[in-house]
């Protein structure tokens, strides 16, 4: 493929003579990462639970089936609609229904938990530990090998399946509870039952037998090297619906795969979705898929071709007969930064508060010897402030902020001091020290902290290109973009995509995969920070696959956050659930809350920060940012009740206007109170510039496109509207736009049609 990592060499040689123990440093242009941490710095966790054949692949951290390689005792994984989970005696299987938990915040957990399963085991043997033995790109195989003897196991999202190989030897069914059951048709090879009212039945290979041991035990006697048996939750318990599963029940899943294509002249994503199966007896089948509210929702492509429906944890799954689907979703762009305001009423007090955080600014990046979250974070606001001064014309401090940002940037990246960054080869990630947020410990959060660094490398390069050359910063920026946005599979250098999840179509934050509940992510929208970095980056590049990918990451991240999330269209929140938005999202729950505290501003403003110009996406439907915003005043008044108190107390306020402003720009402006508190990613100076922005071009409007990547298009209460276009490139382009207007763009420029 094109983007072959320039690093490659250098881990090469690293990998030669590692074993030290010295941290060995490793140049890479400008940069030096390290081969070992130093001294009294933690290392990364062993992903020791694979196969031969996966440890020599890099390890797939991140994902809904982390807590496989991380764990003698694994997590429940959260299949969807399934979940299944391995113990010392064989799988779990069960379908989860709704647990409603009310909290002392007086709102309402949803859980749909592992609970009542179905157990499998092996009746001629005692499984060994589980071990990843394979990873589709939503699928995986599960080897629980003691010896010559194996008891396999492989489940997908989405399909409502789990397929168990066994070496030899009959396998027992272990039911929760006394359970009616029923041997379907003349082989007796299908075993139907109905558990606490749900519906499972188990196919198992041609010339087997079912055996009732007792009211909660059976055991299928399976024929020599026929080992197989496959494992279903029903949605209901008719006919009609076991005859479809019967047919699907012996395609085994071998691997999954998902492929995308930018249209960018029609700014469109196309993602394909395919399942490779093999039937172990009669006729090729094909798979039995469940889509997702994000898959089957205004999907022409599947209309009328979907099945029966699963409740879950992310509204109806619903099954589609096939082993291949599309979906097509509208990439919305957005642009590096806003253009500058006219003068009005309030330039004065822009220049005054540009004029305070200039003077304040290297305290504002956040102190040395921060982490690599703070220290991102730091730059990339920095940076956004530089954008406000830039644009208003002030060359001579957007110079000085570059310059410092540069030198700050340039500390971490070149290896020296407690700042730096390492490279595991064992694993195939980067670490960053010193570590927060369980970063290295737990290899959480890595497109979080590693998005800013991208981005903030991203936005130098826009203004000085040798700076981002390979022979100088970049190959270390590279770096951290193969970490989270590898597009390459099986490699030993980095995983696949490794926080996205491409079926549930966002990220996961924990690299481990702790807890009863699943992999979760809390900051979407830190996410989406990380995808338009990877944008910026590939377009300052010249790179079109790398841009293409970015362009996937972000338009699909957005689809999940705006179900999952938000709910805008109203098919996934259960009406159990008393909030306009979930905070935090997991394989099995979706709740209202943060890590670190009940703080009402805080909920909300986590899956809303940092606001930039690639924030656009939240605008998707206005009515919503204004039921949303309208919520914090009973929301905070409920916390105080009960006691509850933060320092400042109106913390938060100016990311709160600015999302407001994305709505209604007159509204925003009001809410904005200059003197009052601001986020530690925000600037005074970048919030009013964003406000006054929108005040002059309008609301964010959706509706129109544009036949290029970076474009925004606003509309103003006359009705009027606001294009910008950016051209990232060497030569001038023109970009159209879906209403039929156009923008002439020279290299490096943004354009304005107003």
């Amino acid at each position: 493929m094109k983007r072959l990592p320039i690093y490659l060499f250098s881990l090469c040689m690293v990998m030669a003579g590692a074993g030290s123990g010295l941290a060995q440093p490793v140049k890479l242009g400008a940069g030096t990462y390290l081969a070992s941490p130093k001294t009294g710095d933690r290392a990364v966790p062993k992903a020791e639970f694979r196969t031969e054949a996966m440890l020599s692949r890099a390890a797939p951290s991140a994902q809904w089936y982390s807590t496989l390689l991380y764990s003698s005792k694994p997590e429940a994984l959260f299949v969807q609609p399934i979940t299944v989970r391995t113990t010392a005696q064989g799988l779990e299987f069960a379908l989860p229904t709704k647990e409603v938990v009310d909290t002392e915040r007086k709102d309402t957990v949803i859980q749909y938990p592992h609970r009542k399963p179905l157990l499998l085991s092996p009746v001629a043997f005692e499984p060994g530990p589980a071990k990843l033995a394979g990873a589709g790109d939503w699928s995986v195989n599960i080897s629980m090998s003691r010896g010559a003897d194996d008891m396999q196991v492989s489940v997908a999202h989405g399909m409502p399946y789990a397929q168990v190989m066994l070496s030899r030897g009959d396998l027992r069914l272990r039911l929760p509870q006394a359970a009616q059951g029923v041997v379907q048709g003349t082989e007796a090879k299908i075993l139907a039952l109905s558990v606490a009212g749900k519906n499972y039945a188990l196919f198992a290979a041609q010339g087997s037998s079912w055996e009732k041991i007792s009211d909660t035990e059976w055991v299928a006697h399976l024929p020599a090297g026929k080992g197989y048996v496959s494992a279903a939750a029903l949605p209901d318990g008719t006919p009609e619906t076991l005859a479809k599963f019967t047919r699907h029940a012996y395609a085994f899943v071998q691997t999954t795969a998902v492929n995308w294509k930018f249209d960018s002249q029609n700014s469109r994503v196309e993602t394909t979705f395919n399942a490779v199966t093999k039937a172990m007896e009669g006729p090729e089948a094909g798979p039995l898929l469940g889509l997702y509210p994000h898959q089957w929702f205004n999907n022409p492509s599947v209309e009328g071709k979907l099945g029966a429906s699963y409740e879950s944890i992310r509204g109806p799954i619903r099954l589609l007969e096939a082993s291949e689907f599309k979906t097509t979703a509208i990439y919305n762009g957005f642009v590096p930064y806003w253009p500058g305001v006219a003068e009005g009423p309030r330039s004065g007090e822009l220049r005054d508060v540009i004029k305070a955080d200039v003077r304040n600014a290297r305290r504002m990046m956040l102190e040395e010897g921060k982490g690599p979250y703070w220290q991102g974070k730091g730059l990339q606001r920095i940076l956004k402030l530089m954008d406000v001064a830039e644009q208003q014309g002030d060359l001579e401090t957007r110079d000085k902020l570059l310059t410092l940002v540069k030198g700050r940037a340039e500390q971490w990246l070149s290896g020296e001091g407690s700042t730096y960054f390492h490279y595991d080869k064992g694993q195939g990630t980067v670490a960053s020290y010193p570590e927060e947020f369980f970063t290295v410990e737990q290899l959480n959060d890595h497109h979080f902290t590693y998005g800013y660094w991208i981005r903030a490398a991203a936005e130098i390069a826009l203004r000085d290109p040798a700076w981002a050359a390979d022979d100088k910063w970049g190959g270390m920026i590279k770096l951290l973009v193969d970490d989270i946005a590898n597009p390459r599979r099986g490699g030993a250098d980095f995983p696949f995509l490794r926080n996205f999840d491409p079926y549930e179509g966002h990220s996961w934050a924990s690299g481990i995969g702790m807890g009863d509940m699943g992999n979760n992510q809390e900051s979407s929208s830190e996410a989406i920070n990380a995808w338009a970095g990877v944008i910026l980056w590939a377009e300052v590049h010249g790179d079109a696959a790398l841009r293409d990918l970015g362009v996937y990451l972000y338009t699909t991240e957005t689809q999940a956050i705006n179900h999952y999330w938000f709910d805008i269209y109203g098919k996934v929140l259960p009406p159990e659930y008393k909030n306009v938005e979930v905070s935090q999202v997991f394989g099995g729950m979706m709740a209202h809350n943060t890590w670190w505290i009940d703080d009402p501003r805080q909920i909300k403003g986590i899956n809303i920060l940092p606001l930039t110009t690639a924030s656009t996406y939240l605008a998707t439907d206005p009515e919503f940012i204004k039921r949303s915003v309208a919520t914090l005043k009973p929301e905070i008044a409920l916390w105080e009740s009960r006691g509850k108190k933060i320092n400042p107390p109106d913390i938060w306020q100016d990311i709160f206007a600015q999302y407001l402003g994305l709505a209604d720009p007159a509204a925003g402006l009001a809410a904005w109170n200059r003197w009052g508190s601001f986020e530690l990613g925000d600037t005074r100076s970048h919030a009013l510039h964003w406000l006054l922005s929108l005040q002059q071009m309008g609301a964010v409007d959706v509706s129109v496109t544009a036949n290029t990547t970076f474009y925004s298009v606003f509309k103003r209460a006359d009705g009027g509207k606001t294009y910008l276009a950016f051209n990232a490139g060497t030569a001038p382009i023109r970009v159209a736009f879906s209403d039929g207007k156009a923008l002439d763009v020279a290299p490096g420029k943004l354009a304005r049609l107003q």
